[in-house]
């Protein structure tokens, strides 16, 4: 545009050092070297320009797709920040560089979705009787299916509270199960151990009696005497945290709040308000199959919780090699 605008007046008789410096005095700082540079009809096109109009078309893609209506809704990647976009357009353009992925993003007005303040929903059992914490703020494991955690937190509908409740393999970080049900019931937690074990069984790793942890917060349904004989029945060793302490149950923490972060407050798994319990279902399993299958995760080193649990099986189950 200030090309085009300089080419007007220099038809008009005027010279370009007049040009530019008037221009300067109002505000766009234009050399006339700089001008000339531009103004020439064969100048090369930078390598960083082809670049940054590459990995902006690639981001594009990458957060906007047509769906079956023909409308062009944004994808869950558009909640990534810097990093996380930077290792996905990364996968398909090892070349892209994070500075070319961060113009991307500001060009195409895009910025990593950010947490807001959690509230807590434990209530602690009356009786004050529960296991001990086996974990101590220790969210680490050597394998699938040593340890898990566990939470459930709450979403608005129209027509009240629904609890939806989670169960999460520390390996992996993946969801292994999730519930979502009316009522703070001790059903809210018993199902999803119950999906959770179903599950193992399907994928062929089953639970072994006595190597898994099961861990949660002090909440009155996980120290109930229906979930502890459940746990007991399989072979699962009960580890609670303390009362009013997040941090007990840190990584549970941390996933709930995502989740709250990612799907409730967002329009991406669910294009509107929250009517009922079938709407909250909805958008957790959009969720929950993106965060298993598709969410890179930093402390997995930028993979899947999927990808980073098959590639655990994958070095026990190595093929014999040829001698």
């Amino acid at each position: 545009m200030i090309v085009a605008f300089i080419d007007e007046l220099r038809a008009e008789g005027h010279a370009v050092e007049s040009i530019c410096r008037v221009l300067r005095e109002q505000g766009p700082q234009i050399a006339a070297r700089t001008y000339r540079d531009w103004a020439r009809a064969n100048r090369p096109v930078a390598d960083r320009t082809i670049t940054d109009a590459m990995v902006a078309d690639q981001v594009r893609d990458l957060v906007w797709k047509v769906d079956h209506a023909g409308v062009r809704r944004m994808t869950p990647e558009g909640l990534y920040g810097r990093r996380k976009m930077t290792a996905l357009v990364k996968r398909t353009t090892p070349a892209a560089s994070p500075g070319s992925v961060d113009r991307a993003m500001r060009l195409l007005g895009l910025q990593g979705v950010r947490r807001s303040k959690g509230i807590r929903t434990t209530i602690a059992a009356k009786d004050g009787t529960r296991a001990g914490d086996l974990l101590d703020r220790d969210f680490t494991a050597e394998a699938p299916n040593r340890t898990w955690v566990m939470d459930f937190t709450y979403v608005r509908t129209w027509v009240g509270f629904v609890y939806v409740a989670f169960i999460l393999d520390v390996f992996a970080q993946k969801i292994i199960a999730w519930n979502v049900a009316p009522t703070k019931a001790v059903e809210l937690v018993d199902v999803p151990l119950r999906m959770a074990l179903w599950a193992r069984n399907r994928e062929g790793h089953p639970v072994v009696r006595g190597e898994l942890i099961g861990h949660a917060d002090a909440g009155s349904q996980y120290t109930s005497i229906t979930f502890t004989d459940h746990l007991a029945q399989e072979g699962i060793l009960p580890s609670i945290g303390s009362v009013a302490d997040a941090y007990d149950n840190a990584l549970m923490e941390c996933v709930i709040g995502l989740y709250k972060t990612e799907c409730i407050r967002t329009t991406i798994f669910h294009g509107g308000p929250y009517r009922n319990i079938g709407d909250v279902e909805y958008a957790t399993a959009g969720w929950v199959d993106w965060y298993n299958n598709r969410r890179l995760h930093s402390s997995l080193e930028m993979m899947t919780p999927v990808e980073f649990e098959q590639a655990h099986y994958a070095t026990l189950n190595r093929e014999p090699q040829p001698v």
